[in-house]
């Protein structure tokens, strides 16, 4: 049996990384160019999950105090 060492198994690991990366990026091709078109920011969280995020969150304040007062 012809065996062809640890170069090609990590040609082979190698070429499944790319095989799973493309895939990721094929299913969520869709939601990841839309949330782009409108500013989101998209976050990869794992093989088909995403993290959308819209930057104007960070520009949300608290509102102050509200005085109490009875006229």
């Amino acid at each position: 049996m012809y065996s062809q060492g640890t170069k090609g198994h990590a040609r082979i690991k190698s070429r499944i990384r790319e095989l799973v990366s493309w895939a990721d990026r094929e299913i969520c091709m869709e939601p990841d160019e839309f949330a782009y078109h409108i500013g989101w920011t998209v976050a990869r969280t794992g093989f088909g999950a995403r993290r959308y995020r819209d930057p104007r969150f960070d520009q949300l304040r608290v509102p102050g105090k509200v005085r109490e007062g009875v006229t």
